[in-house]
């Protein structure tokens, strides 16, 4: 029902991409992202919708056959199974959502 930030465990991902799990429910799932400059999330898909809000920062970001500059207060929606791929403008962090819930991101 809570989430408590000191006790989110953070994962590496590599590259300069951090992680926390914010939790899930059953028809939801949330992500919190910090990502360094330059840093990529690879183009991927996943059957998975998936709604993100950048907090801070910006992304050059393809979604499909689609690319698009976001700012700080931007949002994104994805299809699922639409492939999609990050790159991080300036220090960035954002949330995202996905229904149904993600089992476990994988690496």
């Amino acid at each position: 029902m809570f989430c408590f930030q000191d006790k989110l465990l953070v994962q590496d991902r590599g590259n300069g991409v951090l992680m926390k799990n914010l939790g899930a429910g059953s028809k939801m799932s949330v992500l919190h992202w910090n990502m360094e400059d330059g840093s990529v999330v690879p183009l991927h898909k996943h059957p998975h919708e998936q709604f993100g809000y950048v907090i801070q920062g910006g992304f050059d970001m393809l979604i499909g056959d689609e690319r698009a500059v976001l700012k700080t207060g931007d949002c994104y929606f994805i299809p699922g199974d639409v492939p999609h791929e990050f790159t991080a403008i300036g220090a960035t962090e954002a949330i995202d959502v996905f229904s149904p819930p993600r089992e476990k991101i994988p690496g």
